[in-house]
């Protein structure tokens, strides 16, 4: 494996990765978790949510019978995505969440926008990634854009007649993300090379590295790659065989988008192979421009880290609506990344998220282009044929126990792993698609 990570660096070498000028590709600030809030860019602010009566209630229009949380409108600080929080992150929220936003330019409140309460796009309950005296449960973020005003109503699926409870989890709460600007690149430069005398070979990319195996026993570290089913190739390792990787697409890079390096946990975690692609929607909203996504990732990266305790950006790689392919979790865009975005499969895949809700809206043919010229590319670093299958052993999760081994395409939907919507009905029906264009782009 270490001569296959060495190819694939040499490959990724070739090729360079989209950064402002004003930072050099590989030159990164040094992760820390003693960094000041006040420092980091960006800033959170985390309101609680209490039960709804008299006319806050009737303000947020709860029907009758229905125990709901929420809070009333309030003016607050610039944000312009927001997520639900609560304290235990094997908890489900069993209802709805809807808030209504205030424009900063304008003035004018929005409607009301649901926010999506799964929270399935998470790292395995034994993951190094999960701090567990501090992990939460989360909903997908919003992105609202610049907004001074919130209001929240949480509603359960059933009424307290249906039987004892709230059904929706403890320690509800609002957090409102001001992704910040663009950080200093200069002194993250500065940063980086004061590392580099500490970190060594791994400076560069802001770390040293953390093995999975220090971490995990799980199976999955052990399984046989000779389990992989290649429809009509004999694969990468296989007799008489070539590679078929597909070409190198532009990628923006944490630095391009403005990550804050000081604001994850220090080190990677690296698992042994990439043999699949889970592909899912960020369910953060459609009406966003190009332009904002920037500044969309940043607030993402600090809702996982700051406000569900992550180690870092959960998804492994990003794709916007107009194709752009964006670097998501840190530790190299070549190398085997284990992210947080599958539960109960996050060990030797890679997690793809198109930037938007697809459930009844179609996904754009450069988004999906975007998902098929990431694949063909980094599957085919690690020999995984687009259109294969490939067996995998299961964390544990809602759809398969720990242990499980499971027989799923190497380009799945998070629905495959995971019993949920994601990544959308729409986008999922673009899967087949998607197939086919990454193996014809790795050549086979």
């Amino acid at each position: 494996m270490r001569a296959l990570l060495a190819s694939s660096i040499g490959v990724a070498c070739a090729a360079a990765l989209t950064v402002p000028l004003a930072l050099s590709s590989g030159a990164t600030a040094a992760p820390t978790d003693s960094a000041p809030a006040s420092q980091l860019a960006g800033s959170t602010q985390s309101l609680p949510l209490s039960p709804l009566t008299g006319s806050d209630r009737a303000r947020a229009a709860v029907p009758e019978g229905v125990r709901a949380y929420g809070l009333p409108e309030r003016e607050v600080k610039p944000f312009s995505l927001v997520g639900i929080v609560w304290n235990d992150p094997a908890s489900e929220f069993h209802g709805q969440a809807e808030v209504r936003t205030r424009d900063a330019e304008t003035g004018d409140w929005s409607e009301w926008e649901e926010v999506q309460t799964h929270s399935d796009d998470q790292p395995d309950l034994d993951s190094p990634d999960r701090r567990p005296a501090e992990a939460r449960g989360g909903s997908a973020p919003l992105w609202v854009g610049r907004s001074v005003g919130i209001q929240v109503r949480a509603l359960p699926n059933r009424k307290p007649a249906d039987g004892p409870g709230d059904f929706l989890p403890d320690g509800l709460r609002i957090d409102l993300i001001d992704p910040g600007d663009l950080p200093d690149y200069a002194g993250m430069a500065q940063a980086a090379a004061a590392a580099s005398a500490v970190n060594g070979d791994y400076a560069d990319m802001g770390a040293k590295e953390i093995s999975p195996e220090d971490h995990s026993d799980r199976e999955d570290d052990r399984e046989d790659e000779d389990e992989d089913e290649d429809e009509g190739s004999t694969g990468s390792n296989g007799p008489n065989s070539r590679p078929y990787v597909g070409p190198r697409p532009r990628i923006v890079t944490r630095a391009g988008w403005g990550a804050d390096e000081r604001l994850r946990t220090g080190g990677f975690i690296y698992t042994k192979t990439v043999k699949a692609a889970f592909v899912h929607h960020s369910a953060t909203g459609n009406t966003y421009s190009c332009s904002q996504v920037p500044a969309i990732l940043r607030g993402i990266y600090r809702f996982h880290v700051r406000s569900l305790k992550w180690r870092d950006f959960g998804y492994n790689f990003v794709v916007d609506k107009c194709g752009n392919i964006y670097e998501g979790r840190a530790g190299g865009v070549a190398r085997p990344v284990m992210g947080a975005h599958t539960l109960g499969f996050n060990s030797n895949t890679m997690g793809v998220a198109v930037l938007g809700t697809y459930s009844k809206s179609n996904p754009s043919a450069a988004a999906v282009r975007g998902v098929s010229q990431l694949t063909a590319w980094k599957l085919g670093l690690f020999g995984a044929n687009p259109r294969g299958r490939t067996t995998l052993v299961s964390a544990g999760s809602n759809k398969y126990k720990r242990g499980a081994r499971v027989t799923l395409n190497v380009i799945s939907g998070h629905r495959d792993g995971f019993v949920t919507s994601c990544p959308g009905a729409e986008l999922y029906r673009k899967l087949p698609s998607a197939r086919w264009s990454a193996s014809q782009l790795q050549g086979r």
